[in-house]
């Protein structure tokens, strides 16, 4: 795993961000073991503590569970899933419409412009 750290954001969000978009995108599935708190921090070359701290989180957020004496696995509930997977489009598009809003840009145009880079292929979807 390589990750560039955003000195903008604690390190423990963005790690939160990058197991979980890991998971959305199938790259862990629903019940795969995640690294250990050692292993992660060792490759990251980061404070385990700030691994544990991402961990915790995302255990109280249930998206991943303890098995004792296991380690840590990917939740097996595809709602949950689901759930975060609808939460990063919403802050995705969230952070669009904001963009477009600043730029002055009218709800009509908005919509517009997506249907057409929707049809153009657009969006890092594109089959050239």
């Amino acid at each position: 795993m390589t990750m560039e750290f955003d000195n903008n954001l604690p390190i423990y969000l963005q790690i939160m961000q990058y197991i979980k978009k890991q998971i959305v995108t199938g790259t862990l599935q629903a019940g795969d073991k995640i690294p250990s708190v050692r292993e992660l921090a060792a490759e990251l070359q980061i404070n385990p503590n700030t691994v544990q701290r991402t961990f915790q989180e995302l255990e109280r957020e249930e998206v991943v569970e303890t098995k004792r004496g296991l380690g840590r696995y990917v939740t097996s509930e595809e709602r949950k899933i689901m759930t975060i997977k609808k939460e990063m489009a919403s802050e995705l598009l969230e952070r669009f419409l904001t963009g477009m809003q600043e730029l002055g840009i009218e709800e009509q145009d908005i919509l517009s412009i997506v249907a057409d880079a929707v049809a153009e292929g657009k969006g890092g979807t594109t089959h050239e």
